[in-house]
């Protein structure tokens, strides 16, 4: 890879995004999704305007190669201080270190946002994901066993929170 570049998400970039997510959709237990979201599911990300919501993509010249966002973490007006992320890589990208790289430009962001509590939600087995929030500081609080049913078999969820404030 040449020079990576980590910026806020444009719109130009959801086709890539798309496709990166569509990828973990098909292919993985990373998202519980089973179908694609519909286009105007990324631009609502894209446009929300919120404190604590930020959409990342990593680029290599112009390849979106991952993308990190964050958001609400639930719906009720007292979680407002936390946020929920989720971060997806392009399977050339994975391993590269790119995903501690863009991981870390969301949680600096959260961090000048003054966010409290940052969430992340892992689908099990995953060692790499696992990993990646351990190193940036981020601690496993818990684990819902069994609580998805994709690809004809349950799975786990492991539960991460950094306190930021």
């Amino acid at each position: 890879m040449s020079k990576i570049t980590v910026r806020p998400a444009e719109s130009a970039d959801l086709v890539a995004v798309a496709a990166i997510y569509a990828d973990a959709v098909h292919t993985s237990v990373a998202t519980f999704d089973i179908e694609e979201p519909p286009p105007t599911y990324w631009q609502a990300k894209l446009d929300s305007t919120a404190v604590g919501d930020h959409f990342l993509v990593a680029c290599d010249e112009n390849t979106v190669l991952g993308f990190a966002y964050s958001g609400v973490f639930r719906s009720r007006p007292a979680y407002g201080r936390t946020r929920e992320t989720s971060i997806y890589l392009a399977p050339a990208a994975s391993g590269s270190g790119l995903g501690t790289r863009l991981y870390g430009a969301l949680l600096d962001l959260l961090r000048k946002d003054q966010v409290h509590l940052v969430v992340s939600v892992v689908a099990q087995s995953n060692p790499a994901s696992n990993a990646l929030h351990r190193k940036r500081g981020v601690t496993e609080v818990g684990t819902l066993d069994e609580v998805g049913f994709k690809f004809g078999k349950y799975v786990s969820t492991t539960w991460f929170q950094l306190r930021q404030t």
